[in-house]
């Protein structure tokens, strides 16, 4: 199940609810602002899907789900269990959108009227009448969708349509640099990592550097194990951690 990541209602309270005209640009600037300050990509996606609700002319809720393709969908954000349940359809629910294959290549869905085909889909069953679904990314594999939703039928019309297109580039602009700073961290964690371990290996092998990084290259393919995993193990077990160095059995 996802991470629930929780963002307190006060801190976007400053901004209008539904903004037009002028008052429009400035709350977008203010939203974006907001999404750039998020520390990590899953931070990112739930700071959206609570800005949405204030912003989207219409929204009452709003959730952000990941689309693979010949796979089932995941929810990665949203403002409520409610919206989890309507992206998730459980054993025998009928997809909520059956219209969301064409976000691979348009970037707007309206649900104008969950019933208006009988009812029994997901949607219609959690009280939930209209839906906006906005394609914030895709490539071949994968699609990631921010959909609004609300209890009453055709709640959203072509303003909130054109904000909501406005609203998604901030989020997507904003992801891809969370994404950025968090690949950076990363591999200067992974760097950081295996510069201990060749360390550990040029003292205990008495052999250089590039002995020591040749030959922790080779255990990590020998056994099958990423490199820095396999620098890790080696980490931990210099500093009592317990593990297997390499060459050992």
């Amino acid at each position: 199940m996802p991470k629930r990541f929780v963002v307190a209602a006060s801190e976007f309270s400053d901004l209008p609810r539904f903004p037009v005209g002028f008052e429009l640009a400035e709350t977008l600037t203010a939203a974006a602002r907001q999404l750039h300050a998020t520390g990590a990509p899953d931070d990112t996606l739930n700071a959206a899907v609570e800005l949405a609700v204030r912003l989207l002319p219409g929204a009452e809720r709003a959730g952000i789900s990941e689309i693979q393709r010949g796979s089932r969908l995941r929810t990665l954000a949203w403002t409520d269990e409610s919206v989890r349940f309507a992206a998730e359809p459980r054993h025998g629910g009928r997809e909520p959108h059956p219209d969301w294959e064409r976000l691979w290549t348009t970037p707007v869905v309206r649900t104008d009227d969950s019933e208006a085909d009988g009812g029994g889909n997901a949607l219609s069953g959690l009280g939930l009448r209209s839906a906006l679904s906005l394609r914030l990314r895709a490539d071949r594999r994968r699609l990631t969708v921010l959909t609004a939703y609300a209890r009453k039928p055709q709640a959203f019309d072509e303003d909130a349509t054109r904000i909501g297109r406005l609203f998604t580039a901030h989020v997507s602009l904003a992801l891809d640099s969370a994404t950025v700073r968090e690949q950076l961290t990363e591999a200067m964690r992974t760097r950081d990592l295996i510069g201990q371990a060749t360390g550990i290996l040029m003292e205990r092998m008495d052999i250089d550097a590039a002995g020591a990084f040749d030959s922790l290259v080779k255990a990590s393919q020998r056994e099958n194990v990423k490199l820095r995993d396999l620098a890790r193990r080696i980490v931990d077990a210099n500093t009592g951690a317990g593990g297997r160095g390499v060459g050992e059995r």
